[in-house]
């Protein structure tokens, strides 16, 4: 495609935010009804490159947003979020529009009913303004989304769409899942805040084939992103068996991380020197403000984490194909000629795999955990690249193609955080190339909140 947008990318970078303009609704400064008229604008002059949009609900968020104003103007806002509108990634069932979920076989699939994050996004008022595209089931076949920043480079995967759209100012907030590094990588690469909460922190509903997966959010901002993800919690909580994700009603205070170690994982040898520069810079800052920054030769429980985590891609990729092969294996069944021969070629490696191999990986998990419970007992939480580095050229595929082998990117910097449980917390902080590259904080199971404080005072420190 000729003329594509390039737009050299700097860390002073606004995107959209809405927590900001609420205050004005009560009195007519603003209004759901304009702040929406914006978003529509927006997507009606990008997204015809960006493509962040498989399905959107015009009419019906028009509705929404006048309810909404309503409601503001009567000072009965059903909760901070009330006329935010949000996109929602499109594994997740909507009953007023199509789940397609990147994949011809379900193409024009109608739900009739919302999953339980996008009937709590109702509840607490927001506007579900469409479905943003994802990669075909989640996985590694691309969709057609192009990065906002720069149209011949990818978004990422599988919330492609999702962070395609905060990145080019279309909405301020829009829901992600991750198995891998579907979340925190597109986050990164689209110049996104994005929170990846302790697994099973907010309901996946009845989506459960992946015992790795989380629902999350990406925004344009800490605040909306906090805002969202605790007003969903409050109204449908964890997983069956999880804790749910907890904290304020109000985005959490900043607070000071004490001591923080920068994680290197497999990939840090061949991350790109100016993303390590940057990684390196931003560990300069920390201490400078008085952090102890601490690196895996300054402690034995460092240095064992770092082993360990060498195989969390591997071990993710084990239990997710295991995981996935019966759904995959009934569409193959019934539509293999709109199936990707990647996923056919997922589904026959995990055909190679035994009972015992797919316990083998559960256990490798509970070691990587053990050595990561450790290791929070010298430091409050790590800090690391979000990517490897800024994001990869795009590339057009068909479902016969299987070239290149990661074509929205690789997971090696958020392998660790999806297969420990923890949260995980992007900040765009570091600019690559003039494309955006995220730092990400991540800390125990169960403090999601405190990931957030202190990925806030990251923020605000720099």
């Amino acid at each position: 495609m000729a003329n594509r947008t390039t737009q050299a990318y700097s860390t002073d970078v606004r995107l959209l935010t809405f927590h900001d303009q609420t205050a004005g609704f009560a009195n007519g400064h603003g209004s759901p009804v304009a702040f929406l008229d914006t978003c529509l604008d927006t997507i009606a002059a990008r997204d015809g490159e960006v493509k962040a949009w498989v399905v959107l609900n015009e009419d019906g968020a028009r509705r929404a947003a006048k309810a909404s104003e309503a409601r503001w103007r009567s000072g009965s806002q059903l909760s901070p979020i009330d006329g935010m509108p949000i996109g929602i990634k499109d594994l997740m069932d909507t009953r007023d529009m199509p789940t397609q979920m990147g994949c011809e076989a379900y193409r024009g699939h109608q739900p009739d009913q919302d999953a339980p994050i996008v009937a709590a996004l109702r509840e607490a008022g927001a506007i579900i303004l469409g479905k943003t595209s994802t990669t075909e089931l989640g996985g590694a076949f691309p969709s057609p989304t192009h990065n906002p920043f720069d149209a011949t480079r990818s978004p990422g995967g599988s919330s492609s769409g999702s962070a395609a759209a905060i990145g080019a100012r279309m909405v301020p907030a829009a829901l992600g899942s991750q198995v891998g590094g579907s979340i925190i990588r597109p986050a990164s690469y689209c110049g996104n805040y994005a929170l990846k909460p302790t697994q099973g922190a907010i309901s996946r509903g009845t989506r459960l084939a992946y015992s790795g997966a989380t629902y999350g959010v990406l925004a344009g901002s800490i605040e909306d992103m906090w805002l969202v993800a605790i007003e969903v919690a409050n109204r449908i909580g964890g997983d069956p068996g999880c804790y749910a994700l907890t904290g304020p009603a109000e985005p959490p205070a900043a607070v000071k991380p004490q001591r923080v170690a920068i994680m290197e994982t497999a990939g840090w040898q061949a991350l790109p020197q100016a993303a390590r520069s940057a990684v390196e810079k931003i560990g300069d800052e920390l201490a400078g403000r008085g952090v102890t920054v601490l690196r895996r030769y300054h402690h034995p429980a460092i240095e064992e984490f770092e082993v360990a985590i060498q195989r969390a891609s591997e071990v993710l990729g084990m239990l997710a194909g295991w995981e996935a092969r019966p759904g995959h294996l009934e569409l193959i069944a019934r539509a293999p000629e709109k199936l990707s021969v990647r996923m056919k070629a997922g589904v026959e490696r995990s055909g190679r795999m035994s009972v015992a191999d797919y316990q083998r990986a559960l256990r490798l998990r509970e070691q990587l955990q053990a050595a990561y419970a450790k290791l929070l007992t010298v430091v409050d939480g790590v800090i690391s690249p979000s990517s490897p580095g800024p994001a990869p050229a795009w590339v057009h595929n068909e479902l016969g193609d299987t070239e290149p082998p990661m074509p929205t990117g690789d997971i090696i910097f958020n392998a660790p955080s999806s297969i420990l449980g923890a949260p995980a917390v992007t900040m765009p902080l570091a600019a690559v190339e003039g494309m955006p590259m995220g730092i990400q904080f991540m800390t125990g199971p169960g403090r999601d909140a405190y990931a957030v404080a202190v990925a806030r005072w990251m923020a605000d420190a720099r």
